[in-house]
């Protein structure tokens, strides 16, 4: 059975490509999206940043049209200003709105926004309602268990916000207290889809990093799809793994070096197309290390990727390394 938000068909078993800061722009999402990401979102986008037409803001609402279905995330601590947010948002056209619960970063989540919002149930509900309001577009939220041990109330904030109008829940199985550290617990999140009176879908997030985990957390935790973060970074061949498995049982080969390096170089030209030279090359430097991890004795092209900004040198230094490696691998 497809899995539907709105009138958005994701079929059968969707996998989403996690929202992430200063990390989930149009370059990376481009090649998410070339390897299997069947839903992807921008960058979380400060609603106030947005009202006051901040230049980074504005930029992060930029999508095209290879990457739909696309949503596009919000956050803030004042319902007001998120119903305007959500506002000048949707006429960037988006397939679906999507409301951050979730950031545990402090000057975020202290300053009432974010996974902050699980300490205030009442009001985010509220908030959640002022959104699904100020738009045509589903409106989807993506949260956390609870604000700490004490209190994992995503239980209660799954139907509270399916009665306000949400059309779909992403779950990261942990705490805002335990950031990204420990293991993430998805057993909350299957009570929640077992849950008779959640009709809408049920995605799980959090250390989905191998096709064998992603395969046994289906059957075992029965969410209807899985949205995928840290993992794709630098390896966006996580996707059609994934998928692959899932049909044969068998692991599909890992990307050769040619391919490692076709992706990065991809990457590289959507960076610079979109960012510009300077900052297009800048940026990319904190993705290199990713793409090639594991190959031995790769430093020394490391130092030299994230020293140059000649981009044809760039260009070269990754000939090199498919001239060296694919000797090794061979």
């Amino acid at each position: 059975m497809s899995v539907q938000i709105g009138n958005i068909d994701l079929g059968e078993f969707p996998l989403l490509l996690a929202p992430m800061e200063d990390v989930s722009d149009p370059p990376f999402r481009y090649v998410c999206k070339k390897y299997g990401a069947d839903m992807m979102y921008t960058e979380f986008i400060s609603s106030e940043g947005l009202i006051r037409d901040a230049a980074k803001s504005r930029q992060k609402l930029d999508i095209f049209e290879y990457e739909r279905p696309i949503g596009i995330q919000i956050f803030g601590s004042n319902i007001e200003h998120m119903r305007e947010a959500t506002e000048i948002a949707t006429q960037a056209g988006p397939d679906l709105m999507d409301i951050n619960y979730g950031c545990p970063v402090k000057n975020v989540a202290c300053r009432g926004a974010g996974a902050s919002l699980l300490q205030d149930i009442d009001k985010m509900v509220a908030m959640t309602k002022a959104v699904v309001e100020a738009t045509h577009l589903p409106v989807t939220v993506k949260t956390r268990l609870g604000w700490d041990d004490n209190t994992k109330n995503v239980y209660e904030v799954a139907e509270r916000l399916q009665d306000v109008g949400i059309k779909a829940l992403t779950i990261h199985g942990r705490t805002r207290a335990q950031m990204y550290k420990g293991e993430a617990d998805w057993t909350l999140i299957r009570e929640i889809k077992r849950n008779p009176r959640i009709q809408i879908p049920i995605f799980g997030n959090g250390d989905i990093d191998s096709p064998e985990k992603a395969a046994n957390w289906r059957l075992e935790y029965g969410v209807d799809g899985m949205m995928i973060g840290r993992a794709a970074i630098g390896y966006p061949w996580i996707f059609r793994e994934i998928k692959h498995f899932f049909t044969t049982g068998e692991h599909r080969e890992p990307p050769t070096i040619a391919e490692r390096i076709d992706a990065c170089k991809t990457h590289l030209e959507k960076s610079i197309e979109w960012k510009g030279p300077k900052t297009g090359v800048f940026e990319m430097r904190r993705h290199y290390s990713n793409y090639f991890k594991g190959l031995d004795h790769f430093k020394e092209y490391r130092m030299k990727l994230v020293s140059t900004e000649n981009i044809d040198e760039l260009y070269d230094i990754l000939w090199q390394i498919n001239e060296k490696y694919s000797v090794q691998m061979a």
